[in-house]
């Protein structure tokens, strides 16, 4: 019997034929595709954006944030609706909010408009999210197949934010900012469709409600503490505009906990943190997601800003290390089989702090193989590789009333890591340029980025050598010979 969804948890839902196992998967895929994406993409467009709407330079950072923060924030009771609600369910509800919200930004007159849809963005992309992975959990067997199935995703995923860049710099140079966000309207549309006439449903099934109490006080704090996180950009980390927000989120949090700790059906039942895989690959993810997130968004303006590359050709420019992510990703499957999971996540994770401390080593006129491309497909390669084994440990064996809850935390490990990775080392940057915006004093500080995110990454090898397990029953189904 699979631990993860079996027919069981579809007990209370009329029977259909199932759709191929490859259909699930790609529609699965899609709709994690067009989340990912859509945080990254708006980069490139973010100075049309500015032109065209009157945004200040705060309203145009909230571009990104309203997205980011919305997202970190709904992601563990999305996963849990998912849970008591249906997947397939969960899936269309946060499709259509994202389509309809993408379609709002892309029309949008005013700057408030532009924000009030990322933000609808976000929370639709929170509640999809998490029923993504159920969805193909759901359909895959544990073993090779769902390793290789869950590779697929994790590569999909990190082409989504990839893509970005390329993707967004096509759609500025030849149409419009608008774009960006419009694109998502005929693709959200043909999943949407596809999904409702080729998916089923399957949920927990165990009538328990959702905890309004604990969903409340988890959005709240991971709201709150992301919002503090956006702030120490503009603010620093000493602000009381950054302070306030960072330690209101830790207390909702802990207050979180307290209140899960004494609930009869919790959102977050605590003893899942107990558990040795779950907790240690979602930490391993917290960790090594600090570090890679950050990669595109330095690439970006160290290609456009030092070198003077168009943003079409710094999308150009990734796209090497987009193919890397895709190549590991496909490939950690095989080599689970064979070294285990923890080998290959540690692996992983070393061939990308390689890729990391060399970018550290750029320079004001550097050459593309040697600034951009070497080292970038090693970064990717190696977030791969790592990847992949880390979101099939934190799943692995999972009950049926489990599943969307551990796909969603996974999910929020890396947002959050992102999120917050991304403040640190642009904070880390701006203070090594000191305000300088020459090509030099940028790049010095876009290196200083990149030699603090290997040393980030280099820890967060220890800790996964130290802590994940070796195997377990759970692993070695996932990663035995076909």
């Amino acid at each position: 019997m699979t631990p993860m969804l079996e027919a069981a948890d579809t007990a209370h839902i009329p029977r259909r034929t199932a759709p191929p196992t490859w259909l699930v998967v790609s529609l699965a895929c899609a709709g994690q595709f067009l989340v990912v994406l859509d945080v990254s993409v708006v980069n490139v467009a973010l100075p049309s954006m500015r032109a065209d709407l009157g945004l200040s330079a705060s309203g145009l950072q909230w571009v990104v944030n309203a997205y980011a923060i919305a997202f970190a924030g709904f992601m563990l009771l999305g996963g849990r609706a998912g849970d008591l609600y249906g997947r397939k369910r969960m899936f269309l509800v946060g499709l259509g909010l994202f389509t309809l919200a993408s379609l709002g930004g892309g029309l949008a007159q005013d700057g408030w408009q532009l924000l009030l849809a990322r933000a609808v963005q976000g929370l639709g992309a929170a509640v999809l999210a998490p029923s993504t992975l159920t969805l193909l959990t759901a359909a895959v067997p544990e073993g090779p197949a769902r390793a290789r199935a869950i590779a697929t995703w994790t590569a999909v995923g990190a082409g989504g934010g990839a893509a970005g860049g390329l993707v967004g710099g096509v759609l500025v140079d030849v149409l419009s900012w608008r774009w960006v966000l419009l694109i998502n309207v005929p693709v959200g549309a043909l999943v949407l469709a596809g999904s409702v006439l080729w998916l089923t449903e399957s949920r927990a099934g165990d009538g328990r409600r959702l905890d309004l109490p604990g969903a409340l006080l988890v959005t709240a704090g991971l709201g709150t503490l992301a919002y503090g996180i956006s702030q120490t950009e503009a603010e620093g980390w000493t602000a009381s505009a950054t302070l306030l927000p960072l330690a209101a989120g830790l207390a909702l949090l802990g207050l979180f906990l307290a209140v899960e700790a004494r609930t009869a059906a919790p959102l977050m039942p605590l003893g899942l943190l107990g558990r040795r895989p779950v907790a240690s690959a979602n930490a391993a993810m917290l960790v090594s997601g600090s570090a890679m997130f950050c990669m595109w968004y330095f690439m970006t303006l160290y290609a456009q800003n030092v070198l003077g590359y168009t943003p079409l050709e710094a999308g150009l420019a990734l796209v090497p290390s987009s193919v890397a992510v895709l190549v590991g990703s496909k490939t950690a499957p095989r080599l689970m089989r064979r070294a285990g999971a923890r080998t290959v996540a540690v692996s992983g994770t070393l061939v990308a702090a390689t890729g990391f401390a060399w970018q550290s080593t750029m320079g004001p006129h550097g050459v593309y193989a040697t600034a951009i491309m070497f080292p970038g497909i090693l970064m990717m390669l190696g977030a791969g590789l790592a990847a992949t084994p880390l979101a099939a440990l934190a799943t692995a064996g999972a009950a049926p009333a489990e599943a969307g809850l551990l796909s969603g935390l996974i999910n929020t490990s890396r947002t959050m890591g992102g999120s917050l990775g991304l403040a640190v080392m642009s904070t880390i940057a701006a203070a090594r340029t000191d305000g300088a915006d020459g090509p030099a004093a940028l790049t010095d500080g876009y290196a200083a980025a990149f030699r603090t995110s290997t040393g980030v990454l280099l820890a967060g090898a220890l800790l996964m050598l130290l802590w994940l397990p070796r195997r377990n029953a759970s692993a070695k189904r996932n990663v035995s010979a076909r």
